[in-house]
């Protein structure tokens, strides 16, 4: 994917947006505003700097210009690979979402590919994939024919799943993340694909994984029918995510990553014929130094066989 246009494009244009950032990050939110609206009038087709305004003044507290410069943003940039959808539906502006675009979840990753093994590991203590392994293993099976880890981004679950798999098979949106999965030499088939669109082989896979993954489709009734239906009989599915305890069955956070209600996810896997056989809560990672509450799940498609 073309990766965002972090410049304008435009010599002026740029001085000014970074002088804008400069304020903002000093905490003058409405200064910033007022300088980025600058920088767009010189460069009016610079859908990030959009994007960025629509920050500042959401910071500033002026809602009403915040969504409007993300209307605008989204028109030129329709696809939305800056998550402004996003943006105006958590202030009330825009109907909430069952899932974030496709093209924002590509964006985010291929931008964040380099650095991301570091980032979550020992900046945010990103501790998922040993703990989902840990829920697998609790299962009493020690080897799976197929494993498909969808969400493989670099190849973190995939490390833990290699010595359980005979074949191991990773799916992801991004490009550059399949890249980094590819250089360790872990999986023997890497696929690129959009879960919202997927197409699995049916009663193919005795494992399916998806680690810290959910948190990016919000509804999850369509991708568990298809995870289900993959399965063969007795197949495992172990996944994460994010806890929310409220009444609703999943909400979007101002981190634009949506957190789903215990009552949801078994819910959600009874009606798709899966069994929960483990569902526990753990701190799985750190997010602006406090600590994100998560749900590790093992669920089991029954035997047909028994």
């Amino acid at each position: 994917m073309k990766p965002l246009e972090t410049s304008s494009s435009d010599l002026l244009a740029d001085r000014r947006a970074d002088y804008a950032e400069m304020l903002f990050g000093s905490g003058d939110h409405a200064a910033a505003a007022e300088l980025m609206l600058g920088a767009l009038e010189l460069a009016p087709g610079w859908a990030m700097g959009w994007f960025r305004l629509g920050e500042f003044h959401e910071a500033a507290g002026a809602l009403d210009q915040a969504a409007e410069a993300w209307r605008m943003a989204l028109k030129l940039e329709p696809a939305d690979r800056t998550g402004a959808a996003l943006k105006l539906a958590l202030i009330g502006a825009a109907p909430a979402a069952d899932a974030p675009p496709s093209a924002f979840v590509e964006a985010l990753f291929d931008q964040y590919a380099q650095k991301f093994d570091d980032a979550l590991v020992r900046t945010l203590e990103y501790r998922v994939p040993d703990i989902l392994a840990e829920a697998i293993r609790n299962r009493g099976r020690e080897r799976f024919g197929l494993a498909i880890d969808l969400g493989c981004g670099t190849g973190l679950m995939g490390e833990r799943l290699r010595p359980i798999a005979e074949i191991l098979e990773g799916h992801d949106i991004s490009a550059e993340m399949l890249k980094k999965a590819r250089g360790k030499g872990i999986y023997d088939r890497l696929m690129k694909s959009d879960l919202q669109t997927i197409q699995l082989a049916p009663a193919s896979a005795d494992l399916i994984t998806t680690a810290d993954v959910f948190m990016y489709v919000g509804a999850l009734g369509s991708i568990v029918a298809k995870v289900a239906a993959a399965l063969r009989g007795a197949g495992l599915f172990a996944f994460s995510v994010e806890r929310h305890a409220g009444p609703e069955d999943f909400v979007l956070r101002p981190s634009r990553r949506y957190a789903h209600s215990e009552t949801y996810v078994r819910d959600v896997l009874a009606r798709n014929g899966f069994a929960t056989v483990s569902l526990e809560m753990h701190i799985i990672r750190q997010d602006r130094r406090e600590p994100v509450e998560g749900l590790i799940v093992v669920a089991e498609r029954p035997n047909p066989l028994l």
